[in-house]
């Protein structure tokens, strides 16, 4: 009865709920709701609990999870914000990531420990920005300074990898893979120049009176720009997450040509109630009732690769951080972004998952980048935090201002 579709959508949505709520009673387990949400899904997985089965229905909503988790991501990003040096040294770093995680990636495969050097390097330059912004936003993190290189940096860690699966994985050949990529250029380049239009009057008295009815246009015409920009890319044999990522950034041009500062708090809160509170936690649990625990823990050289993935993404996403001894002065500093940096797992699944159905990855190899995913969005967001607190702590405080001298009565 639990394996029908409307069983293990109860229990997804059960997990969804109880994640977080174990998150509010138990800070003291310093785990992300996502990683719980995984944790439980692979309890009631087939390899554990065996209560449930991923249908094609609860497939369907978990792929449109990771296109709104990535939709998302390219919401947040701010090019006002990010745009001049934050921009140009998360270009550098990210470039820097690639030739580290191929080079990575050569040495693993000429040793045999994997099968194709291409999929586990591109899968090692990637940021999980989707995952990190709850974690920055709540600890206040995301409107400092270090907040807008970390934007930054996780932006192009999450759209460069997109552009390399789009080039890359996509199955055609190389000038096919550019042909569709500068097609689907054209397509972004129109819906931007649109959404820069001055906004009529009577569209925008549309969209905000329908804020508090049933309406509720702004979600509605987010949910299109998805579905538009998705389909566009699948048509054009590119990965759906380019298109979810370009509607994320022609959404922001749209909302932002029009809204209010309460209008955009409202949009956001909306956006991330249906996203963030429905969608996104589905896409997480079923990542955990798919993972395959069984070929992870049936492998010592499968184990042993959990540790090995997790260094290299330290060491492929983090050592870029060097480039920002001008703009963060403090080691520690650098050392947070470094560790944020690494933070991966959507796309290691999406890049997993692609790497699984060319053939090109063994199962084993794929339980292990996804299990290293896992643990660094445990293990380095919190390290990333206790450094930015310790510097915090560190830094001297101002010293307060000399009091004026009073004025003399004689005088």
């Amino acid at each position: 009865m639990l394996k029908e579709p409307s069983g293990t959508l109860l229990i997804v949505l059960a997990i969804a709920f109880t994640a977080p709520l174990v998150t509010s009673l138990a800070p003291w387990l310093r785990l992300p709701a996502l990683v719980i949400e995984i944790l439980l899904g692979i309890l009631v997985g087939p390899d554990v609990l065996d209560l449930v089965e991923v249908s094609e229905p609860i497939a369907l909503l978990a792929e449109i999870g990771l296109a709104t988790l990535i939709f998302l991501a390219g919401f947040e990003i701010d090019p006002q914000r990010v745009k001049g040096r934050p921009l140009r040294l998360s270009v550098t770093g990210w470039i820097i990531s690639v030739a580290l995680g191929l080079a990575c990636g050569a040495a693993l495969q000429a040793t045999g420990i994997i099968k194709n050097e291409l999929y586990v390097g591109l899968a090692l330059t990637t940021t999980a920005l989707g995952a990190l912004l709850p974690i920055l936003r709540d600890a206040g993190i995301l409107p400092t300074k270090f907040g807008t290189h970390m934007l930054a940096v996780g932006s192009v860690g999450e759209f460069g990898p997109i552009i390399a699966v789009a080039l890359l994985l996509s199955g055609t050949g190389a000038a096919k893979s550019v042909a569709a990529l500068v097609a689907f250029g054209v397509i972004a380049a129109l819906a931007i120049f649109y959404a820069h239009r001055p906004t009529r009057p009577r569209f925008h008295e549309a969209l905000a009176g329908s804020l508090r009815s049933s309406g509720q246009l702004y979600v509605r015409l987010a949910m299109v720009l998805i579905g538009a920009l998705t389909l566009a890319a699948a048509r054009l044999g590119l990965d759906v997450l380019l298109g979810a990522f370009t509607a994320g950034l022609v959404y922001r041009m749209v909302v932002t040509a029009g809204a209010s500062e309460d209008e955009m708090e409202q949009v956001e809160s909306k956006l991330e109630a249906l996203c963030l509170g429905f969608l996104i936690p589905i896409f997480f649990v079923v990542t955990g009732i798919n993972f395959d625990l069984e070929a992870l823990l049936d492998s010592p050289s499968a184990m042993a690769k959990v540790p090995l993935f997790l260094s290299l993404l330290m060491l492929v996403r983090g050592l870029p951080a060097m480039l920002y001894k001008r703009e963060l002065p403090r080691r520690s500093d650098r050392l947070a972004l470094a560790f944020f940096s690494a933070t991966g797992l959507p796309l290691i699944v999406a890049i997993t998952t692609i790497g699984l159905e060319a053939g090109q990855m063994r199962t084993s190899t794929a339980a292990a980048l996804v299990g290293a995913g896992m643990l660094s969005i445990v293990l380095y967001p919190l390290i990333g935090k206790a450094l930015l607190d310790r510097s915090a702590a560190g830094a001297p405080r101002p010293v307060p201002a000399a009091p004026a001298p009073e004025a003399d009565p004689a005088r």
